[in-house]
C-alpha cells in the first residue's frame, strides 16, 4: 500500500484489521529500467513546488507533470519564496507550461499561503518537487500540527537536503487533503511506453494519429504531423525536443535489459 490508499477496515476490539484495499482512481509513481517507486494513490491534483532559490530543473517539473497526465491527474504549479528578487526570472522559466494552461500560484510560505488555499479545495493534492523548495514549510503553515522538519538550503551547492523521508497525508477538510512527499533529484518515466508518453504531452493530442506513418517516431519521418506543428508554431519546439529525449532514454534503457 502507498500513501492515499483507501481500505475497508474491520473493528477487532480496540484495534482495526484491514480487510481489503479498494480500487485506486490514480497512482503516481516513477520508474527507471530497474525499479519502480510508488509515491501516492488516489491523488486528484499534483502540486509541483518550485522556487527561485535553490534553482529548479524545468525538465524535472515537466517529467512530474507528464506522469500526472498519464494518470488523468490535474497539475498545479506553485512558485514559492515570492519575496526573492529572482522570482520574476523563475516565473518566466515556467512560461512554456503556463502557456499550455497549467495554473500557477505564486506565494511565500513564510508570510502568506492564502493564494494557495482555494486551489486545494476539493482535491487530494500531492506536493512534489526538488529538496529546498519549501514544501515542508508550506505544510507546516497549512497544518500547524504537522511538525514537518525543515532545513536551510546550501547556497554553495545550490540545492536543498531531504527532510521528508516518507509521504504523509494531511486533511484540510472532509473533501480536501494534501500529501507531502520527499524531495526529488530525479523522476524517470520508464513506465510510459511511446504512445503513452506522446499522449502525456497535452499539446500533442490534437495531432496524434495524423502522421503519414502509423509508427511515426516524430523524429525525421516524412509527413510527421507533430514536427509540422512544431515548425508552424503550434507546438513549442523545446517540448518536442523533450519528448524525443525521453523517448530515446526509454529505448536505450529497454535495450539494456
Amino acid at each position: 500500500m502507498v500513501c492515499g490508499d483507501q481500505v475497508e477496515v474491520r473493528r477487532d476490539g480496540d484495534a482495526g484489521v484491514i480487510e481489503r484495499l479498494l480500487p485506486r482512481a490514480s497512482l503516481l509513481y516513477r520508474s527507471d529500467a530497474f525499479k519502480t517507486k510508488a509515491i501516492a494513490a488516489n491523488v486528484t491534483q499534483l502540486g509541483v513546488v518550485v522556487a527561485a532559490r535553490p534553482s529548479f530543473s524545468l525538465e524535472l517539473v515537466q517529467r512530474c507533470i507528464l506522469a500526472a497526465e498519464d494518470q488523468g491527474v490535474a497539475s498545479l504549479l506553485i512558485l514559492n519564496k515570492a519575496d526573492l528578487p529572482e522570482t520574476g526570472v523563475a516565473r518566466e522559466r515556467l512560461t512554456p507550461l503556463t502557456r499550455l494552461g497549467y495554473p500557477l500560484v505564486t506565494l511565500s510560505a513564510l508570510t502568506d499561503v492564502a493564494p494557495l488555499r482555494p486551489a486545494l479545495q476539493g482535491h487530494t493534492t500531492l506536493l512534489i518537487g526538488h529538496s529546498g523548495m519549501g514544501k515542508s514549510t508550506l505544510v507546516n503553515v497549512l497544518f500547524p500540527g504537522a511538525n514537518a522538519e525543515t532545513a536551510e538550503y546550501s547556497e554553495a551547492l545550490d540545492s536543498g537536503r531531504h527532510t521528508t523521508t516518507h509521504a504523509r497525508l494531511h486533511r484540510l477538510d472532509a473533501a480536501s487533503a494534501v500529501i507531502d512527499s520527499p524531495g526529488l533529484q530525479e523522476f524517470a518515466l520508464q513506465h510510459l511506453d511511446e504512445k503513452a508518453l506522446a499522449h502525456a504531452f497535452v499539446e500533442f493530442r490534437p495531432f496524434l494519429g495524423q502522421c503519414r506513418f502509423r509508427d511515426c517516431k516524430h523524429e525525421v519521418e516524412p509527413g510527421c504531423r507533430i514536427r509540422q506543428a512544431a515548425d508552424g508554431g503550434e507546438i513549442d519546439p523545446a517540448r518536442l525536443q523533450l519528448f524525443q529525449t525521453l523517448r530515446r532514454l526509454q529505448q536505450n534503457a529497454a535495450q539494456r535489459l
